[in-house]
């Protein structure tokens, strides 16, 4: 991919100051994700009694997260469709498009009856509005990360590449905060009764915001660029697929042991602290609260030491370090004090990795596909590495303990390595 600076790349420096690019990718990212992790905390806490009160604790459990796992194979079908037009008309209508179908889905949440108010229509519909959720989130991803890497300055991809993943930390800190909130005004009973709708309706105030800043700024020089030279391609999915699918399937298992690692160290642990260990609702949003700042500060650590040493370099130490970690897993899980310490842990090193994932997906393909290409690399790692990780800990924790659960981690951390060391030092 080339080095070219936006401003080699079009003649003239770009018309979006870089503070317009970054608060654009970062306050969309955080929008998007709120309202994701919304959902993922709610799985945990109200869902199971909301809407699937017929089985008993763990099977209801599953159940949420098996709806939970619906928007992972949603997203590269938003990536597919986002994609197409974020190659062909441009990154900036179709993020506010994004950005919109994933609002609207999650306020939608919000307004729905429950099982004891509609019966078995009620999970239908949860999962119809968790799909509208994975499809918005497919197309945002990809686009925010293309808005800051292709604005960014020579030499500055990986720290221009972190602003985006910045909005994961910030909209799980927002979202777990926002039910510790209400947990602090309202009882228990309270938040499974009604409160447990105001974060999904609430963020009809982000969504505003995060309209207001992505209308602001203009089309990313790399794809004007691509506009200008007449190098759009008709059918983006095709090229991907037909050109470009080593980078694909590499890009997919390099990002692997993220997701496995994010929502082992966020639903599954929340999962686990509430229905296992019996921590109290606050307690455990608390761990997982302390966990997204660790998430939150690693991140730029990550791309500065990637920006001195390469990006390369610190995914693979960051990778190692985690497989590493996955044999601390079940001592840690003992008690309270063990798990804020494996929260913490987890979540560092899943601020260093996730710090550089966006960019190194990014990097294989060219600006006239990269929409696409970014999107769906991603978001087929979401199928595989998160789309049934709290399931699968969850079911592999109540079978075989939580030495099973580490050893799942581990194997998701050597097929990453596996396929870092296979890709192209252009690659990742």
């Amino acid at each position: 991919m080339s080095n070219a600076t936006p401003a080699t790349i079009t003649g003239h420096k770009p018309v979006n100051s870089p503070a317009q690019v970054l608060l654009a990718s970062l306050i969309g990212t955080t929008i998007e994700f709120f309202d994701f992790y919304v959902y993922a905390t709610a799985a945990v806490l109200v869902f199971p009694s909301l809407f699937f009160p017929t089985s008993d604790p763990t099977s209801a459990l599953l159940q949420s997260f098996a709806t939970f796992s619906i928007a992972f194979f949603a997203r590269p079908v938003g990536a597919m469709v986002f994609g197409h037009f974020g190659d062909r008309i441009g990154r900036k209508a179709t993020l506010v498009a994004a950005l919109l179908t994933m609002g609207i889905s999650t306020v939608l949440i919000g307004c729905l009856p429950s099982y004891a108010q509609i019966g078995v229509v009620a999970p239908v519909l949860l999962s119809l509005c968790r799909f509208g959720q994975g499809f918005g989130l497919g197309g945002e991803w990809g686009g925010a990360v293309l808005l800051a890497t292709e604005n960014a300055p020579e030499g500055k991809r990986s720290w221009y590449g972190m602003f985006p993943q910045l909005g994961a930390p910030i909209g799980l800190l927002l979202s777990s905060g926002a039910f510790w909130v209400l947990l602090h005004f309202i009882s228990q009973e309270d938040l499974l009764t009604w409160g447990w709708r105001v974060p999904f309706i609430a963020s009809l105030a982000l969504i505003g915001v995060g309209l207001w800043v992505r209308l602001s700024i203009t089309e990313t020089p790399e794809f004007q660029a691509a506009i200008d030279k007449e190098e759009r391609v008709k059918v983006p999915l095709v090229e991907i697929f037909g050109r470009h699918k080593r980078s694909l399937f590499l890009g997919t298992f390099v990002a692997l042991v993220t997701f496995v690692l994010f929502y082992i160290g966020s639903a599954w642990l929340l999962s686990y602290n509430v229905k296992v260990l019996k921590i109290p609702f606050v307690k455990a949003l608390e761990v997982q609260i302390l966990g997204s700042i660790a998430f939150g500060l690693f991140i730029p650590l990550s791309a500065k030491l990637a920006e001195r040493f390469g990006r390369r370099e610190i995914l693979i130490l960051t990778t190692a370090l985690i497989a590493a970690f996955s044999f601390a897993l079940a001592p840690l899980m003992g008690n309270e004090g063990g798990i804020f310490v494996f929260s913490i842990a987890a979540m560092a090193l899943m601020g260093m990795t996730y710090a550089l994932i966006g960019t190194a997906l990014a990097a294989p393909f060219p600006a006239n596909v990269r929409y696409t290409g970014a999107s769906l690399t991603f978001n087929f790692a979401g199928i595989v590495g998160a789309s049934l990780a709290p399931y699968a800990a969850t079911w592999l924790q109540a079978n075989y303990g939580l030495s099973h659960v580490g050893y799942y981690l581990l194997v998701a951390a050597l097929v990453t390595l596996v396929c870092i060391f296979a890709s192209g030092k252009d690659e990742v």
